[in-house]
């Protein structure tokens, strides 16, 4: 909710719109009726996206589309190496090390030698990465047959044109993969900005800790103040508003971009009962 919030109040700030998309590739791990949740919670919160929402799940022949180009192109190849097989390379595919071939083999980008991304993030300054040795050749479709995230993310950005990204700080290392996956593809690489996460006393996410509760949406005014208070924002500018539709209006009169946390941080005093943050 925090990244949401932030990423509502920058895109009202900026004048433009605030897209919503379910990022529903990975069958293993959804919960059903999780993103229809996720959604009725946004609304009781009065984040409303300013277009349909996207499911990835119904844009398998986008991404289907984009990876048969970088495979005619030579910039990806089938892989058939396991976990286990990458294991003396800690992970990172540089070469093949595969046992045996597998009936459905994973697809990986092919990274070039020498291939240093660095951009500036529109909070947390300049980053840079050399994706060739700290990552690898990385998947771009699974060995199960499921799309992988950055792939997805990127095909989505460019089709929905896509000009500013605002996530939370756990998603900053892989912007550097999405970039050179952009430019393998010729696609245009958007703005990024990458909010501070709250974290428990573990330092873990709170929204993945034992801490965490479901989103409560019967009171959403105390979670959105707490919210505001965690994004850096001044203290007081929405104790006045009765309603959420009111809160949100003084929000954007008052919201200054330059307030925002750089740095992640421990939720020290509890948020309202009921409420998680993702």
């Amino acid at each position: 909710m925090l990244a949401a919030f932030g990423s509502w109040l920058l895109a009202r700030h900026a004048g433009g719109q605030w897209l919503v998309r379910i990022e529903d590739v990975d069958p293993p791990r959804e919960v059903a009726g999780a993103a229809t949740l996720q959604l009725q919670t946004l609304a009781a919160y009065g984040l409303h996206a300013d277009a349909p929402v996207q499911y990835q799940s119904r844009r398998h022949a986008l991404y289907q589309a984009a990876l048969d180009q970088l495979l005619a192109q030579g910039k990806a190849f089938a892989c058939h190496c396991s976990r286990s097989d990458l294991a003396e390379q800690h992970g990172i595919h540089r070469h093949c090390a595969a046992h045996q071939l597998r009936a459905h083999p994973a697809v990986r980008l092919q990274v070039p030698d020498g291939s240093h991304i660095a951009f500036d993030d529109g909070l947390q300054g300049r980053i840079a990465q050399q994706v060739d040795t700290e990552v690898g050749d990385f998947v771009l479709l699974r060995a199960d047959g499921c799309w992988a995230y950055q792939l997805a993310v990127v095909v989505d950005d460019a089709d929905q044109g896509i000009t500013d990204v605002v996530r939370g700080a756990d998603l900053v290392d892989s912007t550097p993969r999405q970039i050179l996956l952009q430019q393998a593809l010729a696609l245009p690489t958007p703005r990024y900005l990458h909010l501070p996460l709250l974290l428990d006393d573990s330092g873990h996410k709170l929204s993945k800790s034992l801490a965490a509760m479901p989103v409560g949406s019967e009171a959403p005014l105390p979670v959105l103040r707490w919210l505001w208070s965690a994004l850096g924002q001044a203290p007081g500018e929405l104790d006045a508003a009765a309603s959420v539709p009111e809160l949100l209006q003084h929000a954007v009169a008052a919201f200054r971009p330059e307030r925002l946390r750089k740095a992640s941080l421990q939720a020290s005093q509890p948020p309202p009962a009921g409420a998680q943050f993702h």
